[in-house]
């Protein structure tokens, strides 16, 4: 039994548009296909939800029970990038101050001071299980952030983080990147 959906299921979904080697698990939820942005060799587990604006570039992978809320502002996700399970990246959040009423339910007019902004993971970004992405946040080029961590600011490019609120405990190794050059030359032939 297959899990994914077949090429020609995916071509029924809506998607805005989507490159070759797709994988999307037959119980991941996309709200608002249209605006959903897909490249060559991406892979979304069962049980992901997908709501807004979000671009995906290639060879990503987002693991079972993520959450990607894009919003209007959208979430950017470039090469190489990916979510452990059960990561959350909002580039949307309600405010919870009390100056503004809450939840999808109630028209924006109520809800002055709802924030949005856009969210990027650059190339070789990788977010770790359970953690969080905030509006806003930038995980600058080859960043890694551990398990249950949440992010509230940008990163500095090739940082490994970790915590709550996310702080950058020690630079992280690029000979990955002779790996992706070795990679590219040898599918690209």
């Amino acid at each position: 039994m297959n899990t994914f959906y077949t090429e020609e299921e995916l071509s029924t979904l809506g998607i805005k548009q989507y490159g070759k080697h797709v994988l999307i698990g037959k119980n991941v939820m996309i709200y608002n296909p249209e605006k959903l942005v897909l490249g060559n060799d991406v892979r979304i587990d069962d049980f992901c939800i997908l709501s807004g604006n979000i671009v995906l570039g290639n060879n990503i992978h987002i693991s079972h029970f993520c959450g990607l809320y894009g919003g209007d502002k959208g979430i950017w996700m470039e090469d190489f990038s990916g979510l452990s399970s059960k990561v959350t990246v909002y580039a949307v959040s309600d405010d919870y101050t009390g100056r503004s009423m809450t939840n999808p339910m109630v028209p924006a007019e109520y809800k002055p001071y709802a924030y949005s902004a856009k969210v990027c993971i650059e190339k070789h970004g990788i977010v770790g299980a359970g953690s969080i992405i905030l509006p806003g946040v930038v995980v600058q080029e080859g960043t890694s952030i551990g398990a249950m961590s949440l992010v509230t600011k940008t990163t500095d490019p090739w940082g490994v983080y970790v915590g709550t609120p996310a702080k950058k405990m020690k630079e992280r190794s690029r000979e990955l990147l002779e790996l992706e050059k070795q990679y590219l030359e040898k599918t690209q032939a």
